[in-house]
């Protein structure tokens, strides 16, 4: 079973390999795909599941790693519409610086497909976005912390994504939306981990230093599961024991997080699903067949994990996914 087959089982999720009519529309078209970079094993896998779900297509995909950096984003689709591609997706880096770029694509009359985040620009210049609802991501991460803290007191840090990224800005709204009203939950420290591992310990060890070696900390909010693995090798160099000294919710659900939930050193983890490019290739799909307009934002599920939805097993299930 290939890596969308088995994407497509483990997430519940229909893709356009079940539209003979798509896969046909799109044989022999060349798609470019600008993607941020590889800061995470979330980003990793949505890299492999577009691979796969171009291959089955027949589309020739023009892979660009922009390594974190708008500006090569940026170069990188001024290239694709140099060379006449007939349409390009981007998972932007940040939100903003957008809107050149896109009207250049839009002169050239190549639609764009914005994966997995946001900009602000004018939605004439893109096709469509397809993402999760970034916002409520973060609401199900504090809503779970609101009914596992009760009416305890909880001082809260917090791991942000990119600065000025979608994620970062609505994970955080999200999340503050939640726990809104419950006075006894307060955010004490928030600093960005750029969404990696290794800034993730980085600022996460800062965190306990400052908080009473992390005696004062009662939770971990990380804007994805990289930044909380890392922090959570943090907690346990400071001598504690994470998901019970310190409780952890993060987002992504990737492998590595059902293995810590399963170890009890992680607590929940919300689904953002890597398998943005079989909605996108599908709205292009139609687009070029006939003209048809795709609605502007197609949302995915954001799912709560914990200890009680068998996390080995969900390891297990995903593991091959090319996280």
């Amino acid at each position: 079973m290939n890596i969308v087959k088995t994407l497509a089982v483990a997430a519940g999720l229909a893709t356009a390999l079940s539209s003979a009519v798509f896969a046909q529309s799109l044989e022999g078209k060349v798609i470019g795909f600008s993607q941020i970079g590889s800061e995470s094993g979330w980003r990793a896998a949505e890299t492999a599941v577009t691979r796969q779900e171009a291959e089955a297509r027949g589309v020739d995909l023009r892979f660009a790693d922009a390594q974190q950096k708008q500006e090569n984003q940026i170069k990188a689709i001024r290239g694709f519409i140099a060379q006449g591609v007939d349409g390009i997706l981007v998972a932007p880096v940040v939100a903003t610086g957008w809107e050149d770029v896109l009207t250049e694509a839009q002169e050239a009359e190549i639609p764009v497909v914005l994966l997995d985040r946001g900009v602000d620009a004018p939605e004439d210049l893109y096709l469509t976005s397809v993402a999760s609802d970034q916002v409520e991501e973060g609401r199900v991460a504090g809503e779970w912390l609101v009914d596992n803290v009760g009416d305890d007191e909880c001082r809260v840090v917090e791991l942000q994504g990119t600065v000025g990224s979608t994620p970062a800005i609505n994970r955080k709204a999200g999340f503050e939306e939640a726990i809104a009203g419950h006075d006894n939950i307060t955010i004490v420290r928030s600093q960005t981990g750029d969404f990696t591992r290794a800034k993730g310990k980085e600022v996460m060890e800062g965190f306990l230093k400052a908080e009473n070696g992390g005696a004062d900390i009662c939770a971990l909010y990380a804007h994805n599961d990289d930044m909380a693995v890392g922090a959570i090798q943090a907690i346990k160099d400071a001598g504690l024991q994470p998901g019970e000294d310190i409780k952890v919710v993060s987002i992504d659900a990737v492998p590595d997080i059902f293995s810590a939930i399963a170890a009890g050193e992680a607590n929940a983890t919300v689904e953002l699903t890597p398998n943005m490019a079989g909605p996108a290739f599908d709205a292009l799909a139609a687009y070029m067949a006939d003209g048809t307009e795709p609605e502007k934002f197609i949302i995915t599920e954001s799912k709560l994990y914990t200890a009680e939805d068998d996390p080995q097993g969900e390891y297990d299930r995903r593991k091959d996914l090319g996280y």
